[in-house]
């Protein structure tokens, strides 16, 4: 075949088929037949016996890890006191105490006895026993955080096909293994079992419904080709043949999926098949002959005779092959080094007209366009950094404007003209401040200057009753930060860390040597927070179970302001920097900021070449 430009076309792909034609595969194939015809028969069979005998252990070990799990949903179905307390239609105290002193222990004790990960999911009957459950965001697994449980009310699922389709209960036989919801979508399988009142097995009623989740690849971790020999393959199909799980040769997984359109040459492996009672499944092993027929020694030793006398001719020639074609690929693979460190500046270029030069030509072209991409994706990513920014600035809450126009308007009515005017001033240098002509990224001095605005509005109103002292180191005031970090914590202190009629904040500012970042401090001696109550309000508590809906919308609004601040400080410096809590009850609060050395610009400097910050409110 001539291309247009008149060369010669000879393809990489024939250039090394001759080679090995010639120099390997001839004299191979030719005295691996000879010592195949001869060992084949011997060894086949023991070989098909050990092999047997593997996939039967295999099967075997999926049976126990099934059993075992049901063995824990038996702990729940045989237990014989569970029927009495779930029976029992009682609310208030009688149902409470039903939950905690009974139901919670014994499902965290289920949970906690399997050395699989499990989800189990348990459905009453009885609507007066609460609902327990963590509230994953949709399209999430809730597995994946370990080891749980979730109690849920028997009419969430009653109108589910699957539910709907559980075959009639017979004492302790009716279990179903099967793929509900999204278990599907996860790689899991559930255990499905009726939870039913067994204290008179000739009249079952039910009292709710058992659902016990595992990953298949902790169920099928057995399943591995490496037991039965290089190039193996285990698949476990389900219903219409459905592969479920497989482990081994990449090649032969590709090939052998429906509608593949790969080549499997069936007569090169030996299939080896296994029934999982339990599922119905179909555990199935693809065994390559050559693994069947490995201990081939006369092979081994004509094959030898043949080698040793080749080997001479065969290094020459190969060597002169190899050289030819390893620069080439050496080229190839430079590049791609390259490309995996980030740089798509490095360019190749091949003589010729074959593959290599098509190769060559795409990955220039891949790299021209990589790096396009890699700039837009940048600019992209840089642009929604500034819109999240914005959005969260703009989502501070100043719930004190209402309380300080309460406060103004209180102050009219009383006559008290001086404080009102005082009081309207420093309201408006706080938002003047805190608008700041929409910029996002402030001085500290400016940051500093906003949260004494703030404090003398708060001074009118309490007076002697609050004070407030800032302790800032003056090399940083020279530096950057983004606005409104310090007020929202001052806020939260005058509005929930009152210990009596007096109240003392100290605001710490000062320079981390070992760090290298810029550290605040906001410092109280009100009344304090539990260890539970700080992992809420930093946003490190568990999840949204039975007690989350009785926090108050006050307290939300408290943890919002803390979150807030932490995350305009990570999305614009990043994950290290940040804020955290540090309180005991009846002693006080420390909330610590930790910012990066940001220096400002000349225009900042020049505007204040003379700030001096250290004043006590």
């Amino acid at each position: 075949m001539r291309p247009p430009g008149g060369k010669l076309f000879l393809p990489f792909g024939v250039k090394l088929f001759i080679s090995y034609l010639v120099l390997i595969i001839v004299p191979i194939f030719m005295f691996g037949y000879i010592a195949n015809t001869i060992l084949v028969n011997s060894y086949r069979e023991q070989m098909n016996t050990n092999l047997t005998g593997t996939l039967k252990q295999i099967r075997d070990n999926i049976a126990y890890k099934m059993e075992d799990t049901q063995r824990l949903s038996d702990l729940l179905y045989f237990d014989e006191s569970l029927p009495l307390e779930l029976m029992r239609y009682e609310e208030g105290w009688v149902s409470y105490q039903t939950t905690k002193k009974l139901l919670i222990p014994k499902f965290r004790q289920v949970t906690d006895s399997s050395n699989l990960r499990i989800w189990m999911s348990i459905y009453l009957k009885n609507e007066t026993l609460p609902e327990i459950y963590n509230a994953d965001p949709q399209g999430t697994d809730p597995l994946t955080r370990g080891n749980h449980w979730d109690l849920y009310h028997l009419n969430r699922i009653q109108n589910k096909p699957w539910y709907a389709d559980f075959p009639p209960e017979e004492y302790g036989k009716t279990v179903v293994w099967r793929q509900v919801e999204d278990d599907g979508m996860f790689g899991r399988i559930s255990l499905l079992r009726r939870l039913v009142d067994t204290r008179d097995p000739m009249k079952l009623e039910t009292i709710g419904f058992i659902r016990i989740s595992v990953y298949l690849s902790e169920i099928f971790r057995s399943v591995d080709a490496g037991k039965i020999g290089s190039g193996s393959m285990l698949s476990v199909s389900g219903e219409g043949g459905r592969r479920m799980f497989a482990s081994g040769e990449s090649g032969l997984l590709l090939a052998s999926e429906p509608g593949s359109k790969a080549e499997f040459d069936l007569g090169r492996y030996t299939m080896l098949e296994e029934t999982l009672p339990e599922l119905g499944w179909n555990l199935a092993a693809y065994v390559p002959n050559s693994v069947i027929e490995k201990d081939t020694r006369k092979v081994n030793l004509l094959t030898l005779i043949i080698c040793l006398l080749s080997v001479g001719l065969i290094s020459i020639v190969a060597y002169g092959v190899s050289r030819f074609f390893s620069r080439r690929v050496s080229k190839v693979v430079s590049v791609l080094q390259r490309f995996q460190q980030g740089d798509f500046h490095k360019r190749i270029h091949y003589r010729g007209n074959d593959e290599f030069t098509i190769i060559a030509g795409s990955l220039n072209k891949l790299g021209e366009q990589t790096e396009h991409l890699i700039q837009e994706v940048y600019v992209t990513n840089l642009k929604k950094k500034e819109a999240e920014l914005e959005t969260l600035q703009a989502q501070i809450n100043p719930h004190f404007l209402y309380n300080t126009l309460s406060s103004i308007s209180r102050l009219a009515k009383f006559g008290q003209v001086d404080k009102q005017h005082q009081m309207v001033m420093n309201l408006a240098k706080f938002y003047r401040l805190s608008l700041n002509e929409g910029q996002t990224v402030i001085s500290i001095y400016h940051e500093i200057e906003q949260a004494q605005a703030y404090i003398d509005i708060q001074q009118v109103k309490y007076g002697e009753r609050m004070e407030v002292h800032f302790d800032i180191d003056p090399q940083i005031v020279k530096f950057m930060t983004v606005k409104l970090i310090l007020q929202p914590f001052i806020e939260n202190a005058l509005q929930h860390a009152w210990r009596g009629d007096r109240i003392y904040i100290r605001v710490v500012g000062r320079m981390d040597a070992g760090t290298g970042s810029i550290v605040f401090q906001i410092i109280d001696d009100g009344s304090g927070m539990t260890r539970e109550r700080v992992e809420e309000m930093s946003g490190s508590g568990s999840g949204q179970g039975a007690g989350a809906a009785g926090s108050s919308t006050s307290q939300q609004r408290k943890g919002y302001g803390i979150r807030n601040v932490n995350d305009r400080i990570k999305l614009y410096f990043g994950s290290d920097y940040g804020v955290s809590l540090y309180s005991r009850p009846g002693i006080g609060t420390c909330v610590t900021i930790r910012i990066p050395v940001q220096p400002r610009s000349r225009g900042e400097q020049r505007q204040n070449g003379h700030d001096h910050i250290g004043r006590t409110g």
